[in-house]
């Protein structure tokens, strides 16, 4: 599906401020469509994490609310997936329900939707309180890059904005895209995750090589120390042939020496 750009709202239309939410607020709890959208969440942060490239700092969170109050009005949406490159630490103790760009930290840099065919919110341009989720993100969040993935099809739609307006971006040869704030493109994978077999989101390096699942950088290290262990093997079977082998020109030197003895000859002579 793809949304017809507008032109973008005029800043007097609304008054944003950016207000952490009260501890007591009561937040959205909607259920999810199925299975695969929390796994799909997981998957994504969890092969950042084996990789290395995810930070105390860093706000990776799924089904999480992401707040602005609009002409007076706390909005809250909860993305499937949502990414903030810098989060200053809370106060020891503390658990983050919640997160206010500017008030709390930096601005969103990438949120994802999972479609869901009972919903079709994910697409929603309405610029009236409580406002669509595409309209939240594009006109008040401002948020670079928007992702909508479609688990049943494999369907995968990124959006840059550009000059206010999310324009669709496409894929490289590969079939991914370019993500600059992570330094990783993102595509499709299909497969099987803890038995589930289905259209997975993944990572790859600039290198074209897929960020790997816990499972998989396992299965991964126990082949390599498995060949480690046939290689050293191998080596020291290597040097136990080269042993016998110097051992065997022994004998034979030592036979050879002996016979000369026996004629009369000093080998030692023929050196």
């Amino acid at each position: 599906m793809t949304v017809t750009p507008t032109k973008p709202a005029s800043k007097t239309e609304y008054t944003i401020t950016w207000e952490k939410l009260p501890p007591d607020f009561p937040l959205p709890d909607d259920p999810v469509d199925n299975i695969i959208q929390p796994e799909l969440a997981i998957a994504l942060k969890e092969s950042l994490g084996v990789a290395g490239l995810t930070t105390e700092s860093m706000l990776i969170a799924t089904n999480f609310g992401i707040c602005a109050t609009v002409n007076g009005k706390t909005v809250v949406k909860a993305p499937d997936w949502v990414y903030v490159p810098n989060v200053p630490p809370l106060t020891s103790g503390k658990i983050r329900r919640s997160y206010t760009p500017n008030a709390e930290g930096q601005k969103v840099a990438i949120v994802m939707e999972f479609l869901s065919h009972t919903d079709g919110g994910e697409y929603s341009v309405k610029r009236t309180y409580p406002y669509g989720k595409w309209w939240f993100y594009e006109r008040i969040l401002e948020v670079p890059v928007y992702v909508i993935f479609d688990p049943e099809t494999g369907d995968l739609e990124v959006y840059h904005l550009t000059s206010g307006i999310y324009e669709q971006q496409n894929p490289n040869a590969e079939n991914r895209y370019w993500f600059e704030s992570l330094g990783l493109f993102l595509g499709i994978w299909q497969g099987t995750r803890f038995d589930l077999n289905a259209f997975w989101l993944r990572w790859w390096d600039a290198e074209g090589n897929m960020l790997l699942w816990s499972a998989e950088y396992a299965e991964l290290t126990k082949e390599q120390l498995q060949a480690a262990q046939q290689q050293a093997e191998a080596a020291q079977q290597q040097a136990e042939a080269a042993q016998q082998q110097t051992e065997k020109e022994r004998n034979r030197a030592e036979i050879l020496a002996q016979q000369l003895r026996s004629l009369g000859v000093d080998p030692d002579s023929l050196v």
